[in-house]
């Protein structure tokens, strides 16, 4: 079916509602940012009309249910135009618009910018260049996992489309031919401080977005029947993601504001109540507006799955074997219980061994290629509305390079997991471009997050299974080296609890080591037993949270000296403060 036979064009009436409507956001965002004598009026204005069209004539969603697994995702990129989303869910119904005027009120979840606070929002963004890359994990699990209708919708600034991270996701998204994305570039040609690289030049932006493969469509911005059109020939593009470059302009219908600089983050303050005038004069209709969503379809299939190991570890005491593969061997005993569980990786999988799922489901397996930043933030995505339990891994130091979209996935209150492989100067040949020795003070400073650093085949495949029972951020480091195993298999483990693996009633002194450290802590106690000194050794398992109390007891009972063995940077140990 072609574009032109299935469109039906909206009439006169329903443009001017939705004109209407997009009046009707701009007064929500003047008069809520001037509440708060804060907030970004003008960057809003520039996305009106498309706020209008998406939730009052294209977008299907449950008002009543805003995380309703069937409904369409809409992510807002740039965060800072958070009140006219606030504003559209106001006037959809979810809640009065009364309640916007407490914006950025320390006692209101309406923050300056969105957050999973809210029951309406699936990932934090304000840092900019992040929402397109999580906006592709969603559309992945939609296409490919829950084969669902719901579509995706991503709205960037046209300042943010300069970071990198986000021409990552436009690769992925292409490579992919998720049909089921739309990303709408608000081109309102001026930045925070001054105008855009490209300002108006929307020809380069097509151009560019184009040689990424996107199906792509210039249109005015503030034009409601283009719009409408646009998101409809989107519905029925197979095989591309679309990208609409929206040509719009900051501040629109403010008099002596629209396109001026220097009003970027600033209520309106005094020309507030005349701006506020000027655009009710252009509304024609003032009642209720009488729009609303589009029916859902719901296809979306129930995810209900039980994430632990499909039989236990099975290995020999003393057999020497890598965690990093013994971390394959859990996604895959995992998955064979939970076809939920989703495994992503950088192009390292035959080295993070995440290979070993992809050979047994490559359906469960999704390559985001030399892209770190893109990697995490589709995970973000795909552990969205808990349809997937995503597993990203690659070497722990290339995690460092997304530590923002890190960052932002614990504001996000995001459920993955990541593997950091080839951990520390255990690595050596490899020099110290490839070392990670900042990955643990970078994971212990995300807060909330849980680390886990397990020291053999049995302790990784336990840490890979308490993971994906743990809510929220956790982190898994995995040795190269090959070690020996020192668990039985019937070993029991938890958050929180250290091991110890030597003891006696004569121990002088603690050693501290996890992973490949424990392995040179076992052997130093032994030489110091040769020399009488009796040595008590304990393996953390989890770094965060930390065995306190059991570290200190140990300390206790071994004279109250503590050794620590680690594979870090001084500035990461773990139990110095």
């Amino acid at each position: 079916m072609s574009g032109d036979a299935a469109y039906h064009r909206p009439d006169q009436n329903k443009i001017q509602l939705l004109n209407d409507i997009a009046n009707k956001l701009r007064i929500h965002s003047i008069e809520s940012t001037n509440a708060s004598k804060s907030g970004h009026p003008t960057s809003c204005a520039s996305m009106a009309e498309i706020m209008s069209v998406l939730f009052f004539h294209t977008m299907r969603y449950k008002v009543t249910d805003p995380r309703d697994a069937s409904s369409d995702r809409f992510v807002l990129s740039k965060g800072h135009s958070a009140p006219i989303l606030y504003a559209a869910w106001a006037e959809a119904g979810l809640f009065p618009a009364s309640d916007l005027l407490n914006l950025r009120k320390i006692d209101c979840d309406l923050e300056g910018h969105p957050t999973p606070r809210l029951s309406f929002v699936d990932v934090a963004t304000g840092s900019l260049g992040q929402g397109l890359s999580c906006s592709a994990g969603m559309a992945y699990v939609g296409k490919y996992f829950d084969k669902a209708s719901y579509r995706v919708y991503c709205i960037m600034g046209d300042g943010e489309s300069m970071e990198g991270s986000v021409w990552e996701a436009a690769a992925f998204a292409s490579y992919y031919k998720l049909d089921n994305l739309v990303a709408i570039i608000d081109i309102n040609r001026l930045g925070q401080s001054e105008p855009t690289s490209l300002q108006h030049n929307v020809d380069v932006y097509k151009a560019r977005m184009e040689a990424f493969g996107w199906n792509t469509i210039v249109l005015d911005g503030h034009d409601v029947a283009e719009l409408c059109r646009a998101f409809h020939d989107a519905s029925v593009a197979k095989g591309k993601p679309t990208c609409i470059v929206a040509k719009t302009y900051k501040g629109r219908g403010f008099s002596g504001i629209e396109d001026e600089e220097n009003w970027h983050g600033k209520a309106l303050g005094d020309k507030a109540a005349k701006t506020i005038e000027e655009i009710k004069s252009r509304i024609q209709n003032q009642g209720a507006h009488g729009l609303g969503p589009q029916p859902v379809t719901d296809d979306a299939p129930t995810v209900c799955c039980n994430p632990k190991l499909n039989e236990p570890p099975n290995y020999t005491l003393g057999q020497k074997i890598a965690t990093r593969e013994t971390y394959g061997s859990a996604l895959v005993k995992l998955y064979k219980s939970c076809p939920r569980v989703v495994a992503l990786d950088g192009d390292t999988k035959n080295s993070t061994h995440s290979l070993k799922l992809k050979k047994v489901s490559n359906e469960n397996y999704i390559e985001c290629f030399i892209a770190e930043q893109n990697l995490i933030g589709v995970a973000v995505g795909c552990g969205t509305r808990h349809r997937t339990i995503p597993f990203a891994s690659t070497f722990a130091c290339f995690l460092t390079r997304g530590f923002d979209q890190i960052r932002m996935a614990a504001i996000s209150q995001a459920n993955v997991k990541f593997c950091g492989s080839h951990c520390g100067v255990s690595i050596g040949e490899d020099g110290p471009s490839q070392m990670a020795l900042e990955d643990l003070s970078m994971f212990r400073s995300v807060h909330g997050a849980y680390v886990f650093y397990p020291s053999d085949a049995v302790s990784m495949e336990r840490a890979v299974e308490l993971a994906a029972n743990t809510e929220g951020i956790c982190f898994i480091r995995s040795s190269r080296p090959a070690t020996p195993v020192i668990y039985k298999n019937d070993e029991v483990f938890e958050v929180g609890k250290a091991k110890v693996v030597k003891q006696s009633d004569k121990d002088k002194i603690l050693i501290i080591g996890a992973g490949i450290t424990l392995v040179h802590a076992m052997d130093a106690a032994k030489e110091l037993e040769g020399a009488g000194i009796s040595a008590r050794v304990i393996d953390p398992f989890t770094i965060k949270p930390l065995d306190q109390e059991g570290i200190i007891a140990n300390a206790k009972a071994a004279g109250g000296k503590i050794i620590t063995v680690e594979d870090h940077y001084p500035e990461g140990i773990f139990i110095g403060y």
